[in-house]
């Protein structure tokens, strides 16, 4: 049903066609809005606003995540770490939140989308320490820029990077970085049919001397 859309978005973020995903994507939607009844995963209950408000805006940041190794963070209903775990199975894609009714949801998407590329984690993030670090953390859901770097930065490995996802520009928040961050880069992001800004920001964590 999706598909014209599908195909239209990733001409326009360079990305290769891809029917294989644009169909497990696509199932990924079905599940959401039917364990959105149930579980409230998300406030939106429309699904067309739905594949464009969460589907379209988490797959637009996929043409700039380099990160091999990454792990979403407060991922809530799995945006965007499912979308993105769909689009690149050779990648590692985690998701954490501490809500139980998201990570059962999570846990059902793993197994019903054979994503063999993830693991679920319900904790508060700053209780989880992983065996191995992470080369990148991703989250749409951190209400500070700050917060989201001193929460997150036991995950990230020296040099690393994280992806905050923000929904407008943040110029108070990139002018007071702590010391172990640098900025490296904002990235406009286009979602197409989403008249509203959005922007994913960049930053390195700085080796530790």
């Amino acid at each position: 049903m999706y598909f014209d859309q599908l195909e239209e978005a990733f001409e326009q973020w360079g990305l290769e066609p891809n029917p294989p995903a644009w169909q497990k994507l696509v199932d990924y939607l079905a599940l959401l809005r039917k364990w959105n009844k149930v579980y409230n995963l998300t406030a939106i209950r429309d699904e067309e606003e739905m594949f464009v408000k969460h589907l379209l805006d988490s797959l637009a940041v996929a043409p700039f995540i380099d990160s091999e190794r990454l792990i979403d963070v407060g991922t809530g209903g799995g945006l965007p770490g499912i979308p993105l775990a769909i689009l690149f199975p050779e990648r590692q894609i985690d998701l954490l939140d501490s809500n139980s009714k998201k990570t059962r949801f999570l846990i059902q998407a793993k197994a019903e989308l054979d994503l063999q590329n993830t693991q679920i984690f319900h904790m508060r993030v700053e209780d989880y320490q992983p065996e191995h670090l992470y080369d990148g953390v991703v989250s749409r859901a951190f209400a500070s820029l700050d917060d989201m770097l001193f929460w997150t930065k036991h995950l990230v490995k020296d040099n690393g990077c994280w992806w905050a996802m923000k929904s407008q520009k943040t110029q108070d928040e990139l002018a007071q970085l702590p010391n172990f961050a640098r900025i490296m880069q904002v990235f406009e992001l286009q979602v197409p049919h989403l008249q509203a800004e959005r922007t994913l920001i960049q930053v390195q964590k700085i080796q530790s001397v």
